[in-house]
Parts: C-alpha cells; structure tokens; sequence
C-alpha cells in the first residue's frame, strides 16, 4: 500500500518511520510512503504558502494555489482518494482503518495554520479528525492513521490474530493481558489463565472484553456483534438490551 502525504514538515516523519512495525513494514515492501513537501508547489517566489485570511481575524491561512497543485499532482498517478486531517472531519476510527487498509493508494493531506483555504475542499474527498482537540499540524495525525492502516495489511503483523483481537477490532475493548511472574507484588495472574483449559479462557476473556466496554465505552457496545451469551451477560450486569 503506498501513501502519499502532502506536508509543510516531511521531516516530522523520519523517526516515526524508522522504527518498529512501519520500518519493518517498509523494508518488507508492504507499505511505501511517498513525503509530498507542499512547499515544492508555491509559485511564490518565497516559497509562502499561507496568507491572512480575508475578513480579517487572528493567524494564516493555507492558500489554495500550492495546495490544489500539490492534490492535482497526486490523482494525476491515479484514482487516489485524498483524506484531510482537519479539525471539521469525521473522527477516524477502526472502521475507518480497516476500510483504507483494503486500498492501494490513499494520500493525506496535513493542515496548518488556522486551516485551508475553503475552495481546496472541492479537490479533497474526506475530511478526517482525530478526535476533539487541537493539535499545531496534521502531520501526528497522518502518523496514527498511517500506523492504524498498516496495522491491519496482511503480512505486516507476526501474529495476524492479533489484529483482530486488539480493542476497537469488533466494537469492543481488549480483555486483560498478564505475563510473568505468576505473582507480582501480592497480585496474581487469574487462575483461569492457569488453568490451560481453552474454551473457559475464551470465555473469560470475551466476558471482560464485553464488561471493559460496558465499564468505560458503553456507546461501542450498540454496534457490536453480540451473541445471545453476550446479552444475556450484558443483562446480567445490567445493560439494558
């Protein structure tokens, strides 16, 4: 999978992408991921590429000439859906990862200043947030959805089962995890996790999966797949079902 990513700081990158799992995935030619410096597409001689917004008002805005140069630069190489990371979009999630996961090519356009010019919008297909918070660029959250995407491409991960596991996979949070020792300072691993009886481990950890998320994300549980067992647990626990 490539990603293109439209940038004012590709060097932001480099340390995000020399380590760990999308350095491993670079190297093994699963994903490829081309830094766009849009200051490369000014026609000012200064290289600017933001201005005051008219109307007045605090701070600077992207202007549109480098912008839609650099997006017309990218759907020139093909059908490449482009996804901006501003404060308006709609907040990324799992879903959203798996679907991107299954494309070829996605650019991601990072945002600046007090955003883009609004004329930029007709060239872009998506406006995406992370969440409701500010951040100073889009470049930390190209990063997460670059990390999320890759997560889920086959052959990146060394345990495929565990990205199907991991909270936020089937509308649930994960269970929890224990390793060694046995007993860490007078507390102990569950027995159940002892026991090497399969299928009531399953079912531990499905139950706590579904408990977590009634604990702390009750609003994910509306859009997971639940068995009979799981509502019946849900009820139990009193969640109205």
């Amino acid at each position: 999978m490539i990603f293109d990513v439209l940038t004012l700081f590709p060097e932001m990158f480099d340390s995000v992408l020399s380590y760990s799992i999308l350095k491993r995935a670079i190297e093994k030619g699963k994903i490829k991921v081309n830094l766009i410096n849009i200051r490369d597409f000014s026609k000012d001689k200064h290289k600017r590429v933001d201005d005051y917004p008219y109307g007045g008002g605090p701070g600077m805005v992207m202007m549109p000439q480098p912008l839609f140069d650099a997006i017309e630069f990218v759907k020139s190489q093909g059908n490449i859906p482009v996804y901006y990371l501003g404060p308006k979009g709609k907040i990324f999630n799992q879903e959203m990862a798996v679907k991107m996961s299954k494309l070829e090519r996605i650019a991601l356009l990072c945002g600046h200043y007090e955003g883009i010019d609004e004329r930029v919008y007709s060239v872009i297909d998506e406006e995406i947030s992370l969440g409701d918070f500010i951040l100073t660029g889009g470049e930390i959250a190209a990063m997460a959805i670059i990390d999320a995407v890759t997560r889920l491409i086959e052959g990146v991960l060394s345990h495929p089962q565990s990205a199907i596991e991991e909270s936020f996979a089937n509308n649930l949070l994960e269970y929890p995890q224990y390793t060694r020792p046995e007993i860490f300072r007078g507390m102990k691993v569950p027995e159940i996790l002892l026991s090497g009886n399969h299928a009531e481990i399953a079912k531990w950890r499905r139950q706590k999966s579904l408990e977590i998320t009634l604990l702390k994300r009750p609003d994910l549980l509306k859009k997971a797949v639940l068995t009979e067992e799981d509502k019946k647990f849900l009820r139990e626990k009193g969640f109205d079902i």
